[in-house]
């Protein structure tokens, strides 16, 4: 039996983690890099996603993966769809970067290490704005049903797909507004985390209401603020058992339903953008017998 990677929808959060962002770099070391994986890869202290590039050279298929899109919009989403993600959590900065060190080298045969940002829990569960991040996640069994892919056949229930994107703010400049502007920004008064009913509808809340949606847009968000060198934002992470889920609200946010654009782009920006396939574990390893050559 297939069960999902436990560290998608474990509580809490932990008070450190680490993404780490590859490229592939050879195809013949692929099978060796995979088994080193394996080995540290279990679903909780390192989850790991594939992306299509990963998928692709593999001869594989995994229904409803793709790379993420460069969308139309009036507001830049970049693209920077990488092979293989890893999220490590952990209590401890120095632990995380030896493990960090240690997975790179071992996966240093097929794949380079392109990016390795640190994430934190600040004020439990907040962004860097002070606002709550994650308050409308599902919770128990809602979040399975969010976030687990079911009913698709072995090697594949389990499994989730995950959107990520490293957010930058500008945080003078949301300082700069009055409280009541930054709550109509966000959709949420900071002193009590209330939902405002007469928010502008380019408020965040609203444009991204999950329930709004038809179907519904239910996703499970695991974001984590970071820091690095001045700079400072949100790394979105959010789970779901497709990517339309996210894919519909990130278009409504950048005006492409309605034309109005979420607020959150007047102190923020993305400077990423990835999808990736979380694999089920399979006695406590990484199920990958879905990734077999795709038929023609």
């Amino acid at each position: 039996m297939s069960l999902y990677q436990p560290g998608i929808l474990a509580k809490p959060v932990p008070s450190q983690a680490r993404y780490l962002f590859f490229s592939l770099k050879s195809v013949e070391a692929l099978s060796a890099a995979l088994d080193a994986l394996s080995q540290w890869v279990d679903g909780k202290s390192v989850v790991a996603g594939f992306g299509s590039p990963l998928v692709l050279a593999l001869g594989a298929k995994v229904p409803g993966l793709r790379v993420f899109p460069a969308l139309n919009a009036v507001v830049e989403n970049p693209s920077t769809q990488h092979a293989l993600w890893l999220w490590l959590w952990g209590n401890d900065r120095g632990e995380l970067l030896h493990r960090s060190v240690a997975i790179e080298k071992a996966l240093a045969s097929a794949f380079n290490l392109l990016q390795a940002t640190e994430g934190f829990l600040y004020n439990t569960d907040r962004d860097l704005t002070g606002y709550e991040d994650g308050t409308e996640n599902p919770l128990d069994q809602a979040a399975i049903d969010a976030a687990i892919v079911t009913n698709a056949g072995p090697g594949l229930d389990g499994g989730s797909f995950v959107a990520v994107q490293q957010w930058q703010h500008d945080l003078n400049g949301f300082a700069a507004y009055p409280q009541a502007d930054q709550d109509n920004m966000i959709g949420r008064r900071l002193s009590d985390n209330e939902e405002l009913d007469d928010a502008p509808e380019s408020a965040h809340v609203k444009r991204t209401a999950q329930e709004s949606f038809t179907p519904q847009a239910f996703t499970v968000r695991r974001s984590m603020p970071w820091i690095e060198n001045g700079k400072s934002g949100l790394m979105f992470v959010s789970f779901s058992r497709n990517l339309n889920a996210f894919e519909v609200q990130l278009r409504r946010m950048s005006g492409m339903e309605d034309g109005i654009v979420d607020s959150l782009y007047s102190f923020s920006r993305p400077l990423t953008g990835g999808y990736y396939w979380c694999p089920p574990l399979k006695e406590g390893r990484m199920d990958l017998s879905a990734l077999r050559p795709a038929s023609r």
